[in-house]
């Protein structure tokens, strides 16, 4: 274990960004991370979590240490009539993750491929895609806890998953480093593919009996047709959430816009398309030095090379207030601002 000062983070976080950590080090063990967490030197600045870097954006340098989370192992820690049990460690890629998952059939991930990231990150995001979402999946989680390095477990509920939420962005923020999540997997997968064009590309693929691997195979051929490639051009997926209305709000706007892209919640509220939003308030391909909206998916920001985090959080704004002004509706970003 190696800590380095003024560490360069360009190439640890998707956007690309130039920016640098005081102190950085790599923890492969818990026994790392106590090690570091028990340092005076340390105790008292403030610290960052890193997995894959895919959800953050680096408006200045990062003052204090930046923990990069390389724990590894997949474990399947049970199984019962309907379900396995698997539990990964908080470091692994989870796209691996969930191609492992789909090699061994544990169904429920399928939706999920291709997401950038983290295993660890993944309940921390609630991340969602296709029709799935985190919460669906999740049985529990380990994290250790900053303050007096004992390892918590954390149930579904204790998690208090929302859209892209969970209690580690609110109450738990800044207090735990998530070591592992074990996830509930179906034996006798159930599909999902009534969401977006999963079922047109199927029937592309030629495909005539679903299975887990072709529906993984599906949403990665949709996913690399609409998002661009972290390695080609900095971006960290989508980044800002699809706003949830009433739905009094949502026939007010149907009214002015009758091609308003949209889904009803059990809630009785109703999801906007946040993309479609943003195209029509005219910034799809728009660019502002090398920080710009992506051509063929409004709601991914872009580093078109040498953006300043700043330049594209100010991109941002000028979209949230752009969006605002013509549906009176305000964007909410998903992606962490640092």
């Amino acid at each position: 274990m190696i800590i380095q000062e003024n560490y360069s983070l360009k190439n640890l976080n998707t956007f690309g960004i130039d920016s640098s950590a005081a102190y950085f080090v790599e923890l492969s063990s818990i026994d790392e991370i106590r090690e570091v967490l028990s340092d005076s030197k340390f105790t008292s600045i403030s610290k960052l979590i890193l997995g894959g870097g895919s959800n953050l954006l680096f408006t200045k340098n990062y003052d204090g240490i930046v923990l990069k989370n390389n724990l590894k192992g997949i474990t399947l820690i049970k199984e019962d009539a309907n379900f396995y049990y698997v539990k990964a460690a908080a470091g692994e890629i989870w796209h691996e993750f969930v191609m492992y998952c789909i090699k061994n059939n544990y169904a429920g991930l399928e939706n999920l491929s291709l997401i950038p990231g983290n295993v660890g990150a993944s309940p921390m995001q609630n991340i969602g895609a296709y029709g799935v979402e985190i919460k669906d999946v999740f049985y529990e989680l380990e994290a250790l806890n900053i303050e007096d390095k004992t390892i918590h477990v954390f149930n579904h509920a204790a998690c208090k998953f929302g859209y892209r939420e969970s209690a580690f962005k609110h109450e738990y923020k800044n207090q735990y480093i998530i070591t592992s999540v074990t996830f509930k997997l179906l034996k006798q997968p159930v599909f999902n593919t009534s969401y977006g064009a999963i079922e047109t590309e199927l029937k592309a693929m030629h495909v005539t009996h679903k299975n887990i691997q072709a529906i993984s195979n599906a949403v990665c051929n949709i996913r690399k047709s609409k998002l661009p490639n972290p390695k080609e051009i900095g971006n960290a997926g989508s980044f800002f959430k699809n706003p949830e209305v009433p739905n009094n709000k949502y026939q007010s706007l149907k009214n002015d816009f009758s091609e308003i892209v949209a889904y009803n919640l059990e809630n009785g509220n109703v999801k906007l398309a946040a993309g479609w939003l943003i195209e029509q308030s005219g910034w799809k391909g728009k660019k502002i030095d090398d920080a710009g909206v992506h051509a063929l998916q409004a709601l991914v920001l872009v580093n078109y090379g040498n953006a300043k985090g700043k330049e594209i959080l100010d991109l941002s704004q000028k979209i949230i207030d752009s969006v605002k002004n013509k549906f009176g509706v305000t964007l909410e970003r998903e992606v962490n601002i640092i």
